[in-house]
């Protein structure tokens, strides 16, 4: 019986015969944001659910105080506008990168991310007010929807805080890369929502709360 050995030059083929390149880049153009648009639809299906949960519940005070005994509008209106000065900021801060200025676009980025620290306190400082006065979220249905809306919004700006905190780590180590770039238009992106649902809040909680 004879054996069949191969050449070298045979394995070789073979082995280029069994390897797949891809020339292009793997990532197609626009897939993270793209995917990104579907995250924010599924978000806006969350917030949806929790205004219509506010919407039956929010009269139903139980003998409790109501949104006109408890909101303090001045205060709501100063975190409102801390909120809204932090998605022009990172508006600019999206312009700068657009033009490769990195140092530029983070000084930006932490200016925002201080407007939204100076949200989320006051807001914690609301939710620590009401609390200590007796309007707690189990005290009444309309205050367990209130805490739940408002409190989902927080916390989601509180996870935009820690991911442009990372952002401004990466950048400042691997600068303004296609990567990077991609990441901050997607967190730009779920800024602005941000301040879009807190207007929705701000106008149906707070402003119609007060109402007789």
């Amino acid at each position: 019986m004879s054996d069949i050995q191969a050449t070298p030059s045979a394995v070789v083929a073979d082995q280029q015969d069994l390897q797949f390149w891809m020339k292009e880049d793997h990532h197609p153009e626009n897939g993270t944001l793209l995917g990104f648009w579907i995250y924010l639809m599924s978000d806006c299906l969350i917030f949806a659910c929790l205004f219509a949960t506010y919407g039956v519940l929010g009269r139903s005070y139980a003998g409790g105080p109501s949104g006109a005994d408890l909101f303090e509008l001045p205060l709501v209106a100063v975190n409102t506008t801390m909120l809204l000065l932090s998605s022009i900021t990172y508006g600019f801060a999206v312009l700068e990168m657009q033009k490769n200025r990195r140092g530029t676009m983070m000084a930006w980025l932490i200016v925002t991310g201080l407007f939204g620290a100076t949200f989320l306190g006051i807001e914690l400082y609301e939710f620590a007010n009401l609390i200590h006065e007796g309007a707690g979220p189990q005290r009444s249905a309309f205050l367990s929807s209130f805490f739940t809306l408002v409190g989902t919004h927080g916390l989601h700006v509180t996870f935009g805080i820690v991911w442009l905190i990372t952002l401004l780590v990466q950048v400042g180590r691997f600068g303004l890369t296609p990567a990077n770039k991609r990441r901050i238009m997607c967190l730009s992106m779920f800024w602005h929502f941000l301040d879009v649902v807190w207007i929705g809040v701000f106008t149906f909680v707070y402003l119609m709360g007060v109402l007789p």
